[in-house]
């Protein structure tokens, strides 16, 4: 059979619909579909699929989908301790293997390019400007582990972020844009451990330690009012967990009932 009456391979169907063929190749594909439905109801697919895909990413995804760097950091955790152990397949290899057998490999190539420029994209837009005393919510949203009442007000917890492993504040770092033996920060806890808190990178945030307000001592004294407060039973734990991971500088003036630290007496 020769070529003319072959089908089309999936990649000259892409590239007919990105409009990379030459004029005479071009008229030629056009020639062939016209007499070919196999090759049109092909060409079809691709072109539902990645019409579906802008649509969706849009008027959809844009909308609805929180910024990914928070679950970025966790997914980079997760990779780093998978890395050292053995593996069959990579995600991007699961992530083809299912692509390419819904959606032919022609769709698939589409999808991890674009994939790959929106991942790109939100790395690139990362602020590194100076930290403010709150951590970015996105970053940072807070994590905590399944605790009761009764468990934070009997038990002690470090509060001291520096028994953190040195790779995990590395990650935490890296994902605020700044090298991890930045001077004048220092890693600290979004939700305290004596509350509840883990260290997990959601919960980890590189926190000011030299600013002349709002700064590590005064978010230390609303930690250690807020755990007295829950175990007074005045407050619950899940209300103090909450309210720091929301906003702790409100929490404080909330409170302390202060709009200003108070100065150590």
């Amino acid at each position: 059979m020769s070529r003319e009456y072959a089908h089309l391979s999936d990649d000259e169907l892409l590239r007919l619909a990105d409009g990379e063929l030459s004029s005479r190749r071009a008229a030629r594909v056009n020639k062939h579909l016209a007499g070919c439905w196999d090759c049109r109801a092909r060409l079809h697919q691709f072109e539902q699929t990645i019409t579906n895909f802008v649509e969706l990413h849009h008027d959809t995804l844009d909308s609805r989908i929180p910024p990914a760097a928070g679950p970025r950091a966790l997914l980079s955790a997760r990779m780093a301790e998978a890395s050292a152990a053995p593996r069959e397949h990579s995600w991007a290899e699961a992530f083809q293997a299912f692509v390419k057998t819904n959606l032919g490999y022609a769709a698939a190539a589409v999808l991890i390019v674009l994939a790959s420029v929106i991942a790109f994209d939100h790395v690139a837009s990362r602020p590194t400007s100076a930290l403010q005393p709150v951590p970015d919510r996105h970053l940072t949203p807070g994590a905590f582990r399944l605790v009761s009442t009764s468990e934070v007000c009997t038990e002690t917890y470090s509060d001291d972020a520096e028994v953190v492993p040195a790779s995990v504040k590395q990650r935490v770092f890296q994902e605020y844009g700044m090298p991890p033996q930045s001077q004048n920060y220092e890693l600290d806890y979004l939700i305290s451990p004596q509350l509840g808190g883990t260290d997990d990178v959601r919960n980890l945030w590189p926190e000011p330690a030299s600013a002349s307000v709002w700064n590590v001592r005064d978010k230390d004294a609303l930690e250690n009012r807020l755990h007295q407060l829950v175990c007074q039973n005045k407050i619950d734990l899940a209300t103090a967990q909450r309210d720091l991971a929301t906003d702790w500088i409100s929490a404080y003036k909330k409170y302390f009932h202060t709009d200003r630290p108070i100065e150590p007496s």
